[in-house]
């Protein structure tokens, strides 16, 4: 929970001044710093605003009505405009200080600096087609529906269309990328913990748009090395496949405790070009 404590200290540190870690713990942050200063200032602004109506209330215990201003009377008593000059001075400070560092931290979500003794970022191939994903690792080999991760390791996207405009988006892990023919555009995102959550289409591209989703599985590091070795085997496959009603479909199912994972599903709308999962078999250990 956030305290004005932990605030502080992420402000005044400079080694916390922009928030590291998943993307969902970066704009989490964000969120945090803009809901507290927005209260402050909310706070103040309604403060003084009730202060000035009680103190020039029309009451009988007033008295006299000469100080009291009239309506199209220009303000008088500010000090030659020092309380006016501080006033915008103190905003322009909180604005520019805000920006500022909002700034650096989406560029730390966009290009995150590599952590000392971090492990290198599993490299995924997104490719969006009418209507389904296809994910493709390093090995080669490729999933449809189903994409398959470690825990506590960053996970780079490289997202794609054989088609028209996608876009892919896990909305739980803060992960969004344009999927454009011919292009490739990059995300990432860091799971820290094991689960099961949803990637949807965030591009109108058909008929089929609203069946565009994808399972995103979250794993221990052995689990996943095992399934990345197994791979292409069909007995393996068949095995996980007696499996697939373990899936919960929410962010905080448990992953199955078994090595072999569900086989990814077939696409609600199978199209005329769906792509068969490479056969030939290379384990490799990322």
């Amino acid at each position: 929970m956030l305290t004005f404590a932990n605030l502080l200290a992420g402000l005044v540190v400079p080694a916390q001044l922009v928030p590291e870690g998943s993307r969902a713990v970066v704009f989490r942050r964000i969120y945090e710093v803009f809901l507290v200063l927005g209260t402050a200032v909310g706070v103040i602004v309604i403060t003084y605003m009730l202060w000035k109506a009680w103190k020039y209330r029309a009451s009988a215990d007033h008295g006299d009505d000469a100080d009291r201003p009239q309506l199209g009377e220009l303000p008088s008593g500010g000090g030659g405009g020092r309380k006016l000059f501080l006033s915008f001075s103190l905003s322009a400070i909180v604005v520019v200080s805000l920006i500022s560092w909002t700034y650096l931290t989406l560029l730390y979500v966009e290009n995150p600096e590599p952590v000392q003794d971090e492990e290198e970022p599993l490299e995924v191939r997104v490719v969006g087609h009418a209507f389904y994903w296809e994910f493709v690792y390093p090995n080669g080999q490729s999933v449809n529906d189903q994409l398959v991760v470690p825990e506590d390791r960053r996970v780079r996207l490289v997202v794609t269309s054989e088609d028209v405009f996608h876009n892919f988006g896990i909305p739980e892990l803060r992960a969004k990328s344009d999927a454009i023919p011919g292009q490739e555009t990059n995300t990432w995102f860091l799971a820290e913990e094991t689960g099961t959550y949803q990637a949807n289409c965030y591009e109108l591209c058909g008929a089929g748009h609203s069946h565009m989703t994808a399972t995103v599985q979250v794993v221990s590091q052995s689990e996943f090395q095992s399934w990345y070795q197994d791979m292409g085997n069909e007995s393996a496959n068949d095995t996980a496949a007696s499996m697939d009603g373990n899936a919960t479909g929410n962010d905080t199912a448990t992953a199955p405790s078994t090595q072999a994972l569900p086989a990814s599903p077939a696409p609600t709308a199978a199209p005329a070009r769906h792509a068969p999962i490479a056969t030939r078999h290379h384990p490799e250990v990322i």
